[in-house]
């Protein structure tokens, strides 16, 4: 493609010569030139050219498809920008609307519609731009594509005369092609009738064959009939010598069965008798036992009253019997195995001879010993417990081993006895004995001479014992001492070791190697041990380490560890020598390296007789039990000398080198008397043995070479497979042995296996089989015809082989007792030389088949196995094969035979359970047909396949039409056409009412979610007419009246499942409109239970988290000067001080949060639920309203109505993981005006993304969703904000829905408004602190008490302190009139501090609790007009109470008020120095005060009263030591001037003497 788009990509046009060679048809009709240089030369250009066609067309075809791509992607490039800007201008139009959605909202102040829809804004944005950057990216595109478009058309332009060129060649080609056809059509046609007419002539000429034919059929047909009628003349006489046969037959059979009476009474007889003999035997047992117990009785009161114990005696008693019955036993068993050990040489003796006189010359020695005389000296002396072993005799030649014939008969005779029971058992099958005269009743068994009886015994004469004694006394007197118990002496091995042979196997060197034994105490009292050591060639090798335990009791025991670190790879073996108190003892070690154990399962393979030309297989088994592996290779042995030699080798070698027991059980087997001639034989005897062998080593030699080529020429047993490899340690190889008989006759192959390692011995195995030759036989002797049903015919085909060299007349025959049910076809057959025969079985079983056939068929399993004959001419035996049939019925069973559905309305359905049972043992098909259309039968509509005696489960489905009474009988028919009827009856009711509908399938729900359905009740019945419809009625019964009917839902119990309403009364033709609701929830139970489950499981991890949280609650609650949080300290200590109490106080409600926990846990671990109800609707005549009371309307049980109703719940999609899974938030105690944030978590918990939507909380509400999403992915878990601002005080509550596709999950919102109540105990609101002397402080207090539910924040702000700001710009109090005053801040301090304080500034007050303030008045100077206000704050928002602050302050302690005023209440701007403290008192400053009297006389006549004015003194309380001058006492001077006719001047002096009380 690349090079396509090349713009310097150039196509050379083809030149004429190629492309009038490009033509398929030009190829053949190319003429030759008879110049040869020419067509060479034509040859090559034409080659050439082919070639360079070739690649320009594969181009322009490449070409072509790239320009489809092309033109496809560019269709689909530009359809994608269109769709692009499509969503471009919708986008531009949502944008529009959504701004004016804003500007609505924002002119609504809509602040939440708002916020969201300016996200939705911006959302659209950003949609837009990702449009415009498509729309960029997909012009780009667009532009590339049309480049590349504007480039393959330049490069077709360049290709188009090659494509001319070639469209005209493609349309001459055609044109000769429909030549060629146009010829090819004709030569057809032609064809056509030539065979046409050849046709017709054989038909005619089939006609005259028929014609002939048909004579010589008549006379066929004439020749049978004259022979059928001489036939049935002898074929009466026959059945009359049959008849009288039967009849002798019948009357022997009586008299045998009348003998078997007679014997059968006599059993009875005997059996009788025999347990009358029994009983008495019983009883005669009973009383011995009897007796015998009385006399044991009797000894032992007799030894009680001579004073012994009885129980010892008696236990004597027992063991002494007990030991000399083993005893017995012992000698019997040693009779029998001697005996049967001379049963087995004999045998051997018998092989052995025979195998030596079919392999080897017969041996002319006479002096050497037979087999049956050294084993009989054998055998002899070793009863007589004689250990001297035979002379040993040198083998003949110089490398052959020196076996001990002693081991070698001690190896035969454990083999014989091992394989006793096989023994017994060839034996028994014996027909003659292979010695003669051995079974004659004359015979007298081998006795030992007097001589042999005398020799000495077992274990040395009495003084080699007395010799022995004496040695190992001597050897005692040093450290031995003698261990006497209860008159006993022990003698024999101390201490018991466990293994009793410390064996290190396979062992690696520079490894380590430990084992442990452990040494049991055998003695009849305490015992000591100690370790001696091992032996000095092991030291270097082997380490002991025991730790000496002290006295052992009796059956006590020690631990000896034994390590092993070898240097050298060599067998090692030695002791561990111990000594103990009674004497010294060691325990055997041996090392062994790693060898090759290899063995074989079996030497001999015998394959049995098979017959020519088939194949059989047997395998062979190499193990190798060692640690070392091998090379190993099977090969054909063809020497038998070398194979006994070696043989000979492998038993000498696996005597003295391999140590498994099993080795000795399957490596050892039979040894030959030649064998041990050579093992046993004098030097003399060995040399003529040399000069004989070396006589006949020629004859053999050219024997074995005639054997050889024999063996290459026909190999009929064969190894197969793997023949050669690799044996690993401790691992076996299976190689199959192949037997392929091709001669009649006895095979025998000896095979060798050879291995790598040189020091494994050559193992050696033989083969044998016999190859027979039958000339009648059947591949297949057992005809299996499987199961076959009664009635049915069955057919198969028995093929009949031969090998025989002519052709052989063959005559099937039936047994007598199944002819009636089995047939062979043809009777009489001929069979061609080496070919094959086909006979037909037909097999037509009868119910009479297990009466007639009870000899070869069993009726309990029904498996028929019948002998058929095949009688051979010229041949006595026959050729039989079995028929093996298991016959079986074809009955199928419907139970129960009789169906009542009862009454069912027309609007339902009854379902109902049949059972059908197939009494067969094959599978049936079966079917219910013409049903009814008003049943129906499930599953599979009513046809299924039933498994043998199974019995299925099927469903009668009855759904009347119409009211009236049913009666009908359905069909079920079998596979083999037997029908099976069930009879069906059934009552159709037409109900008053109607459900528009009788099944609702719910949603799948997620738990405490809820789905509706809605259903309607219907009242048709208009009319009593039934001719125009049906009216309502009950089966055959009268309608029912027209009028209003009543209904009534009856809801089972505990039922998530709620119907409004769920009675009513419908009038004729009305109908009522009805809601059914499912809400799954979790039982009240299981969420009792689990919230339990987790109280005492907190409860229990209590006692170790209390600690913990008294700890952190102890550092957290900090002592403070607040009485408020030393409060809420010691509530919170209270709290945590007693946590499982309120726990176990706690009641378990719906709205507690440890039952929420419960029931999020529970939801959360919900595997879904289906459910089905069925909800019956009563149906009765009448109105509801018109019952009396609560009596209940008369309801008919044969109109009720069902709706089913299917419930599956779900585990929700959303669950909520914040605060324990609780739904239910609380935001508890908010003050008005104030706002409380929770967060919410939730999860999506289910396996795909889901959109998720909010249900609309009230607008004027106080809840408000402040981060809401828009989606949720799988596993997602996001957080909801949610905001409870109160504006009353009221309880709110509201529902949040999540909604999804998948569910609905429903959080409760709660929420309490409470308004910050305090009451203040100054009441007027104005707190005068008094007068004070400047430059002193005076405080005063005043109480604040919450009387809200919920703690308050406060804070106290001055007004002095606060609002300096906001009364910068205007007109100073001084200079203002009175009217206009309105700042309640009056004079201040001059040094800039605060004339008021007030403590605590800020804190909390907990409901009911009260708070003590105190206000302090600190002045720097003398003024009447020191005031501030003072403001509660709660919430830092909220004004609740204002205070006046007032106060004066003086100079002096004395001062006097009074007059007119003569100043501003407000100070001026101009500060005025006042004197230094020292000198204030010296000065005395002349104060003036003005009080204006005014007399007002209107009548003369009265006298008007006077005219007064007070004037007030003061003295000040000071905290300040006033000096002391008692000359000079208090004194305030003021002028009285009176203005009026008669100014006078008057000076008043006061006066004041300060007098202390204590």
């Amino acid at each position: 493609r690349d090079e396509l788009e090349d713009p310097e990509f150039e196509v050379e046009s083809p030149p004429h010569e190629a492309e009038e060679d490009v033509c398929p048809g030009a190829c053949g009709l190319v003429e030759q030139q008879p110049n040869t240089n020419a067509d060479k030369t034509t040859k090559k250009t034409t080659v050439e050219d082919r070639v360079r066609t070739f690649h320009l067309r594969k181009n322009l075809n490449h070409l072509d498809k790239i320009q489809e791509e092309k033109d496809l992607f560019t269709e689909k490039t530009r359809e994608e920008l269109g769709a692009c800007r499509q969503r471009m201008e919708a986008i531009r139009a949502q944008q529009a609307s959504m701004a004016a959605a804003i500007n609505s909202e924002k002119e609504a102040n809509n602040v939440a519609a708002a916020g969201r829809l300016q996200a939705a804004s911006r959302r659209l944005c950003t949609e837009l731009e990702n449009e415009r950057d498509l729309q960029a990216k997909i012009t780009a595109v667009l532009a590339q594509s049309e480049i590349a478009m504007w480039h393959f058309e330049l490069q077709q332009r360049q290709l188009e005369d090659f494509r001319k060129t070639t469209r005209e060649e493609a349309e001459a080609a055609e044109k000769r092609r429909q030549v060629h056809a146009a010829q090819l059509l004709r030569k057809e046609k032609a064809a056509a009738v030539k065979a046409e007419r050849n046709q017709q002539l054989r038909v005619r000429k089939s006609l005259l064959i028929q014609q002939g034919h048909g004579l010589g059929q008549r006379k066929l047909v004439e020749d049978a009939q004259r022979n059928h009628r001489t036939a049935v003349k002898f074929l009466k006489a026959s059945l009359g010598r049959i008849r009288e046969r039967e009849k002798e037959e019948e009357a022997a059979s009586r008299k045998h069965m009348k003998r078997r009476m007679d014997a059968v009474l006599a059993l009875k007889s005997s059996i009788a008798a025999n347990r009358e003999t029994l009983r008495k035997f019983q009883v005669w047992s009973q009383v011995k036992g009897h007796l015998a117990e009385q006399k044991a009785q009797e000894e032992k009161e007799a030894i009680l009253a001579q004073g012994g114990d009885a129980f010892k005696h008696l236990f004597h008693q027992r063991r002494q019997g007990e030991l000399e019955a083993q005893t017995r036993a012992f000698e019997e068993e040693q009779k029998l195995r001697k005996q049967e050990i001379v049963d087995r040489i004999l045998k051997e003796e018998a092989e052995e001879e025979n195998r030596k006189k079919r392999l080897l010359p017969p041996c002319t020695t006479t002096d050497r010993w037979t087999l049956r005389d050294k084993t009989w000296s054998y055998v002899s002396d070793f009863c007589e417990g004689k250990t001297t072993p035979p002379p040993t005799f040198d083998l003949p030649e110089d490398n052959a081993p020196k076996v001990d014939p002693s081991r070698l008969m001690r190896a035969i005779s454990i083999e014989s006895v091992h394989s006793e029971s096989t023994t017994n058992l060839e034996e028994k099958n014996l027909a003659e004995p292979e010695i003669s005269g051995l079974w004659n009743e004359d015979h007298k068994p081998c006795q030992v001479p007097e001589e042999d009886v005398n020799r000495k015994p077992v274990g040395g004469t009495k003084m080699d014992k007395d010799i022995l004694a004496r040695t190992m006394e001597r050897l005692r007197s040093g450290r031995v001492q003698r261990q006497v118990a209860s008159g006993h002496e022990f003698k024999g091995r101390p201490f018991n070791s466990k293994p009793e042979i410390i064996h290190f196997k396979d062992f690696d060197v520079g490894k380590v190697y430990k084992k442990k034994i452990t040494l049991i105490n055998a003695t009849y009292t305490i015992n000591y041990c100690k370790l001696v050591g091992v032996e000095e060639h092991l030291r270097d090798f082997i380490r002991a380490d025991f730790d000496p335990p002290g006295p052992m009791s009796a059956g006590m025991s020690c631990e000896v560890l034994i390590t092993f670190k070898p240097m050298i790879n060599k067998d090692l073996e030695g002791n561990v020598s111990f000594l103990a108190q009674t004497g010294g003892f060691s325990v055997p070690l041996k090392c062994s390296t790693k060898k090759c154990r290899l063995s074989l399962d079996k030497e001999l393979i015998d394959f049995g007789s098979h017959v020519v030309g088939e194949t059989a297989t047997r395998a062979i088994t190499l193990t190798n039990v060692g640690g070392l592996g091998t090379e190993f290779r099977f090969l054909q042995a063809l020497d038998p000398g070398d194979t006994d030699d070696s043989r000979s080798l492998l038993r000498a070698s696996s005597l003295y080198t391999y140590e498994e027991k099993s080795f000795y059980e399957k490596g050892i087997t039979s040894f030959s008397e030649q064998q041990f001639d050579a093992y046993e034989s004098s030097p003399v005897d060995m040399q003529s043995r040399k000069e004989s062998e070396e006589d006949t080593r020629a004859a053999e030699t050219e024997r074995l070479t005639t054997m050889m080529a024999s063996v290459d020429e026909q190999m009929e047993i064969t190894l197969g497979g793997v023949t050669e490899g690799h044996l690993g340690p401790f691992s076996s190889v299976k190689v199959p042995i192949i037997f392929t008989p091709s001669i009649p006759g006895e095979v025998q192959t000896r095979f060798k296996i050879t291995f790598k390692t040189p020091q494994c011995p050559t193992l050696y195995f033989r083969a044998t089989g016999v190859a027979i030759d039958v000339s009648v036989w059947l591949a297949k002797p057992n005809v299996d015809l499987k199961i076959c049903m009664y009635d049915r015919l069955y057919q198969a085909s028995v093929l009949v082989h031969t090998r025989s060299n002519a052709a052989l007349r063959l005559k099937f025959e039936v047994c007598k007792e199944l002819r009636g049910h089995m047939e062979l076809l043809p009777e009489t057959g001929y069979i061609q030389a080496h070919s094959s025969y086909s006979v037909q079985l037909k097999f037509l079983p009868r119910h009479s088949l297990p009466e007639d056939a009870r000899k070869y068929f069993d009726q309990e399993s029904r498996v028929l196995e019948a002998p058929m004959t095949i009688w051979v001419a010229d041949q006595t035996k026959p050729v039989g094969f079995t028929v093996h049939a298991v016959v079986t019925t074809s009955d199928l069973e419907l139970s129960p035979p009789e169906l009542d559905f009862g009454c069912c309305t027309i609007h339902e359905a009854v379902r109902t359970e049949v059972s059908l049972h197939n009494h067969s043992l094959l599978p049936q098909d079966f079917g219910f047909v013409r049903l009814p259309k008003f049943v129906d039968i499930q599953p599979g509509d009513g046809f299924g396949t039933i498994l043998p005696l199974e019995t299925l489960q099927l469903d009668v489905i009855f759904q009347p039409t119409k009211a009236k009474e049913y009666s009908f009988e359905l069909v079920c028919k079998s596979e083999i056409n037997r029908c099976f009827k069930l009879s069906c009856r059934a009552v159709g009711v037409h109900p008053p009412l109607e459900l528009s509908h009788y099944q609702i399938k719910f949603r799948a729900t997620a738990l405490y979610d809820t789905s509706v359905a809605t259903v309607y009740v219907t009242n048709s019945h208009v009319s009593m007419n039934s001719l125009t419809h049906s009216v309502p009625r009950i089966g055959s019964e009268d309608p029912s009246t027209v009028g209003p009917t009543s209904f009534e839902f009856l809801l089972p119990p505990d039922s998530p499942i709620t119907i409004a309403p769920s009675v009513g009364t419908v009038s004729p033709g009305k109908k009522c409109l009805v809601q059914v609701a499912f809400r799954p929830v979790l039982p009240e139970e299981l969420i009792q239970q689990e919230a339990l489950r987790m109280l005492s499981k907190e409860i229990e991890t209590k006692p170790s988290l209390g600690k913990d949280v008294a700890a952190q609650r102890k550092d957290l609650c900090r002592p403070s000067s607040s009485t408020m949080q030393l409060q809420n300290r010691d509530r919170a200590l209270q709290v945590s001080a007693h946590p499982s109490l309120e726990l176990q106080e706690q009641d378990l409600k719906a709205s507690s949060d440890r039952y929420q926990a419960a029931q999020a846990s529970l939801a959360r671990a919900f595997q879904g639920k289906f459910d089905k109800f069925v909800v019956p609707c009563v149906v009765a005549s009448g109105d509801v309203k018109d019952r009396k009371g609560l009596e209940p309307l008369s309801f008919s049980p044969h109109n009720t109505l069902y709706l089913e109703l299917w419930c599956p719940s779900v585990a929700p999609s959303i669950v909520v993981t914040s605060e324990k899974g609780k739904t239910i938030f609380d935001f508890g105690d908010v003050a008005l005006g104030h706002s409380n944030i929770k967060k919410v978590s939730i999860q999506n918990i289910s396996p795909v993304d889901l959109a998720v939507g909010f249900s609309v909380l009230d607008p004027n509400g106080p809840f408000i969703l402040l981060k809401p999403s828009s989606k949720l992915r799988a596993g997602e878990t996001q957080v909801l904000v949610l905001s409870f601002s109160p504006r009353k005080s009221i309880l709110a509550q509201e529902t949040l829905d999540i909604i999804t596709k998948r569910g609905t999950l429903t959080l409760t919102l709660t929420g309490t408004g409470v308004a910050s109540m305090t009451t203040c105990s100054i009441e007027d609101g104005v707190l005068d602190m008094g007068y004070v002397i400047a430059r002193e402080s005076v405080s005063s207090g005043f109480t604040l008490q919450n009387n809200s539910s919920l703690p308050i924040k406060f804070s106290m702000q001055l007004e002095s302190l606060c609002c300096r700001g906001e009364t910068q710009q205007q007109l100073p109090q001084f200079l203002a009139s009175s009217a206009q005053r309105t700042q309640v801040v009056g004079t201040q301090n001059f040094n800039g501090q605060s004339v008021f304080s007030v403590a605590p500034v800020e804190g909390v007050m907990e409901p009911g609790r009260t708070q003590d303030f105190t206000v302090t008045f600190s002045p720097d100077h003398e003024s009447l007009y020191f005031s501030d206000r003072l403001r509660v704050v709660l919430f830092k928002k909220t004004v609740s109470h204002q205070i006046l602050l007032k106060g004066a302050a003086r100079e002096h302690m004395m001062f006097v008020e009074g007059g007119d005023p003569l100043d501003v209440p407000v100070e001026s701007l101009a500060v005025v120095s006042a004197l230094d403290a020292e000198h204030r008192e010296d000065v005395e400053e002349l104060r003036h005060i003005l009080v204006t009297l005014e007399y007002v006389q209107f009548d003369t006549d009265v006298t008007a009263p006077l005219a007064t004015r007070e004037l007030q003194v003061g003295c000040i309380r000071t905290t300040q030591l006033s000096p002391k001058k008692p000359d000079h006492p208090l004194t305030v001077s003021a002028l009285l001037q009176l203005r009026g006719d008669i100014k006078e001047t008057y000076k008043i002096i006061f006066v004041a003497q300060v007098v202390t009380g204590r």
